[in-house]
């Protein structure tokens, strides 16, 4: 395929894991690097608990672990961590089976199918609060960051609503995401720029792209159809995103070092579902076409 570099999210079903010693990442570089790969970039299971996100007591000892962590990732020369802040609700998502074009299975989120049921504890903090603790973790951790040369992605909120199930959202719109980037000034201190979640937001991709520029450490490459209401994943070439225009901006303003994945993906015949997004004949197909729109440039 051409691929040079690996993303480790574990997302089998039943992982929980959140948090990882040296040797266990020594041993994932290990395996990776004997198949020829970089170990480039670890997302999604990083030791961030809700503690931090709202501020509750006990988030000093959960940072501390968290700089023990990047500074692993930097004595291995792992140089990208990607985190979220979503908290009480994760990633989100009401829809697994949307049919798309030959039969594809396609995910999908609809606001209206998220309510009701039991109120969310962490409904109980303000948009403020929730920013304020964000601001007090990076103040504590990108010098962390800096030194260990590891460099931090934060992945907008997905969906970018206002708020999911009461919870409020604060990495959902670009004037918020340039107040975050503002906390601590520090190219360590950067985006994951998930392009699926910036077009549910409704801005215009490539002019996006241009305008956090070097702020960008860890791209998503993916499109959706709808808003932060509703959106079905899309095929990476049947979008309503200008993908080579995007691919164009990435190649004029972002760093030639920073690694691109596919992320979510349409599940195919002979696949069954049982990871939606996530399964590889819909992946060799996005990788494909990436490299074609890359090679056009």
């Amino acid at each position: 395929m051409g691929v040079t570099d690996a993303v480790i999210h574990p997302l089998e079903v039943g992982n929980d894991k959140t948090t990882w010693t040296y040797d266990e990442l020594r041993q994932l570089q290990n395996w990776l690097e004997n198949a020829g790969l970089e170990f480039s970039v670890l997302e999604g299971s990083v030791p961030l608990t809700d503690r931090i996100r709202l501020g509750l007591d006990g988030r000093d000892e959960d940072i501390e672990e968290f700089k023990q962590f990047l500074r692993n990732c930097g004595d291995l020369g792992i140089p990208v961590v990607c985190y979220d802040w979503m908290a009480g609700v994760r990633w989100a998502r009401t829809e697994a089976h949307v049919e798309a074009r030959g039969d594809s299975l396609a995910t999908g989120y609809d606001n209206a199918k998220m309510q009701g049921g039991p109120t969310v504890p962490a409904s109980a903090k303000s948009h403020e609060e929730i920013f304020e603790a964000l601001a007090y973790f990076l103040e504590e951790v990108v010098p962390v960051a800096e030194e260990a040369d590891v460099r931090l992605g934060l992945h907008p909120d997905d969906p970018p609503r206002e708020s999911v199930r009461g919870v409020p959202r604060i990495a959902n719109s670009v004037e918020n995401y340039e107040r975050i980037l503002n906390v601590v000034d520090s190219e360590y201190n950067g985006i994951t720029f998930c392009q699926g979640n910036f077009a549910a937001m409704g801005v215009d991709i490539p002019s996006t792209i241009r305008r956090f520029g070097e702020k960008i450490n860890f791209v998503h490459f993916r499109d959706v159809e709808g808003d932060a209401d509703r959106f079905v994943e899309t095929w990476h070439d049947n979008g309503p995103t200008d993908m080579h225009a995007a691919m164009a901006a990435y190649d004029e303003a972002v760093s030639d070092n920073v690694p691109m994945r596919p992320d979510h993906v349409p599940t195919m015949a002979g696949e069954d579902n049982s990871n939606p997004g996530y399964h590889m004949k819909g992946r060799l197909f996005a990788i494909g076409y990436m490299r074609g729109l890359s090679d056009s440039l």
